[in-house]
């Protein structure tokens, strides 16, 4: 084996290529399954429960995380932070891929994926709050490939068409928080349709609000951890700035991150003070409400506080991390384990573990993309050709 034959062999076969190349063929045979043999032969649903994990946490956790690109975007294009430019085209990128693969994992759990595109050309009314979610999705998620675009413009050397895409980032901008606000908060209000079914701990009239507003944090804390990740793994494609206003993209973002986790503790106990809801605390529901309440919202406030307090970037990474893992709690709560609560267990949903495996498959493969972009184009850094 020759010295070139060599390296390619190291390269290929690395432990990350390894795990993500097997979690991927087990993503596909589970996905012939699924839409050769149908939804009963992979997952759990049923009439009592026919939105599970895919929904859960495919499309309410997916959309949430991926906030961080409306976040940043508006903080530096519309409230002029230019000390954050740098988080801008990774968080466009993490939302871009995020979205792209909500989408995808619809159309595991719609019937008949093939006609996803159905409402837009054939349904007359338009009241339907999942008819506003999906046009808003759909459209949002063409802002942030326009957002996007200029990057790989740039790696292919199209100079004309870049100039163009850069003209259009304020109204696209603005256009990506105007649908997104839309569309988190619609994601909140689908549940508003169901109060006897969902526990009267999560349901409230200012579910909307409450994904909004947490959509939010959840951008920020995505930002910061993502942020984090790559430094570890991919600061050898990182340019001066980049390296540069790191601390300052975590400090900011985490200062920011502790105020609307105090504002978003106050709305929630808003939310049970107008239902009088108190009573429900001491039940063990209202046990695990206090664990999502103190250990997930009020606690990663405070450590943020503390961190930028002290300007301890570390203490404010593992806090986003925190926070991530708290929306991703908040979101299954409301959408599975805080649903259809008065049933008895035996009706009660648990999912597929092909469900379960479905739900690695897809995030795999955004890393997988994720890693790929990165490490060729000019997201982590300014293409020398386009100082401007």
């Amino acid at each position: 084996m020759s010295d070139k034959a060599a390296i390619d062999h190291k390269t290929w076969f690395t432990p990350f290529n390894a795990i993500s190349g097997t979690i991927i063929i087990i993503g596909i045979v589970i996905s012939i399954l699924r839409f050769t043999v149908g939804l009963g032969a992979v997952t759990h649903l049923s009439d009592d429960n026919p939105w599970g994990l895919w929904i859960g946490f495919d499309l309410l956790v997916g959309v949430a995380l991926a906030a961080g690109g409306y976040v940043t975007s508006a903080a530096v294009y519309l409230f002029g932070m230019k000390k954050f430019h740098s988080a801008v085209r990774p968080a466009v990128l993490t939302g871009f891929l995020g979205y792209s693969l909500v989408v995808f994992a619809l159309t595991y759990d719609v019937g008949r994926p093939w006609r996803l595109p159905y409402p837009f050309i054939m349904q007359q009314g338009t009241t339907s709050l999942l008819f506003e979610v999906a046009g808003c999705v759909a459209l949002y998620l063409t802002v942030l490939f326009l957002e996007f675009v200029p990057a790989p413009l740039e790696w292919l050397g199209f100079k004309k068409v870049r100039e163009l895409a850069v003209k259009l980032t304020l109204p696209l901008t603005v256009l990506g928080v105007v649908l997104s606000t839309l569309h988190q908060s619609s994601l909140g209000a689908l549940y508003l349709i169901a109060p006897s079914k969902l526990h009267p701990l999560w349901y409230s009239t200012y579910l909307p609000v409450f994904f909004f507003v947490s959509s939010i944090i959840a951008g920020l804390s995505m930002v910061i951890y993502e942020s984090a990740l790559s430094h570890h793994y991919f600061a050898d494609k990182m340019d001066a700035a980049h390296l540069q206003e790191s601390e300052g993209v975590t400090l900011g973002f985490g200062k920011a991150a502790s105020l609307i986790l105090a504002g978003y503790f106050t709305i929630k106990v808003m939310g049970i003070a107008g239902g009088d809801h108190w009573h429900l605390l001491g039940t063990p529901y209202g046990l695990w409400f206090l664990v999502e309440m103190i250990g997930f919202v009020a606690l990663p406030s405070f450590l943020y506080a503390v961190g930028v307090r002290n300007k301890d970037v570390t203490l404010i990474k593992w806090t986003a991390a925190w926070t991530v893992l708290g929306i991703v709690i908040n979101r299954l709560n409301v959408s599975l384990i805080a649903f259809n609560w008065h049933l008895p267990s035996a009706r009660r949903y648990f999912p597929h573990w092909m469900e379960i495996a479905t739900s690695v498959f897809i995030v795999t493969i955004g890393i997988v993309l994720f890693r790929f972009i990165v490490t060729r184009m000019p997201v982590f850094y300014e293409h020398p050709e386009y100082k401007d």
